[in-house]
């Protein structure tokens, strides 16, 4: 079964994502999308389900269709201090500050939130995979973050950000293990 278009045909929904959330350094990214009921795509799906050149054809799509979108991002610093749950909800706090139109209400992937100004929200467990709005928000937060490890990685080339973004493989604790953290390394996460 295909991705579907709309929790509520009619009305205006903000699909929300993050992505790097498992990560062991580099910020959390979120991204919000409203998309343009009369633009379809059937493309478009969860981030982790398309190659990386399809990932980027995707985005741009969606940064060339959508009525509405934008990325967000939460540092290290800030996840260590409230948690990277609360950061998570914080990072889709900030994308969903930037859109530019009103919205009904908004999609979150994931079965928690926190409650943002006085929208109305629903948390849907893998809403990536059931929503083509959540599908377009994993898409943008997933290539953001990428691109910006791939940036860290020329300065800590080390730790090979540039193929595993951060996330805990050997070959990223190894480094750990011989170079030690970095300042963008989430010290409230076990690096070891």
């Amino acid at each position: 079964m295909g991705l579907k278009y709309f929790f509520e045909r009619g009305k205006i929904e903000v699909g929300c994502d993050e992505a790097g959330r498992g990560c062991l350094a580099g910020p959390v990214f979120a991204a919000a999308v409203i998309l343009n009921p009369n633009k379809k795509n059937t493309l478009l799906k969860d981030s982790k389900k398309l190659k990386e050149k399809d990932r980027i054809a995707q985005r741009s799509w969606v940064e060339s269709n959508a009525l509405a979108w934008a990325v967000a991002s939460v540092s290290p610093k800030e996840i260590d201090e409230i948690n990277i749950l609360n950061a998570s909800f914080l990072a889709m706090h900030r994308a969903i500050d930037q859109l530019s139109i009103p919205f009904d209400y908004l999609l979150i992937d994931g079965n928690r939130f926190n409650q943002y100004k006085e929208a109305k929200h629903f948390c849907i467990i893998n809403g990536d995979n059931k929503f083509k709005s959540i599908a377009a928000a994993s898409i943008l937060a997933k290539t953001y973050r990428d691109e910006y490890m791939l940036e860290l990685h020329d300065e800590f080339p080390m730790y090979g950000w540039n193929k595993n973004r951060a996330y805990g493989t050997k070959a990223h604790r190894l480094a750990l293990e011989k170079y030690g953290k970095c300042i963008h390394h989430r010290n409230s996460f076990r690096l070891l």
